[in-house]
């Protein structure tokens, strides 16, 4: 296989409904901002928010603590699985 093959083949098209972009509701709002933007977008801002703040839990980095404002978008959980955060915040986007 020469390199322009190897190439062709990894290069991705990102999905549609990931480049779809999807407005943030008055809960979701303060922390990635209230422009629509792409779900990769709000994902890398949510991520951004939760690094610059401390809020992955320290022992098991799979978790995240919520501060006053996750919390509302966690419906009150005081902590969640990144898995479960992804669940929870689509809530929040139209």
């Amino acid at each position: 296989m020469t390199n322009a093959t190897m190439a062709k083949k990894t290069t991705r098209k990102p999905n549609a409904a990931f480049m779809k972009p999807v407005t943030p509701d008055a809960a979701l709002a303060p922390i990635v901002g209230s422009n629509p933007l792409p779900r990769t977008e709000l994902t890398k801002k949510l991520w951004a928010y939760i690094k610059k703040h401390g809020l992955q839990d320290k022992k098991n980095k799979r978790n995240i603590n919520a501060d006053a404002a996750l919390k509302v978008v966690f419906g009150g959980k005081a902590q969640v699985s990144m898995f479960d955060m992804t669940k929870l915040v689509s809530k929040h986007v139209k």
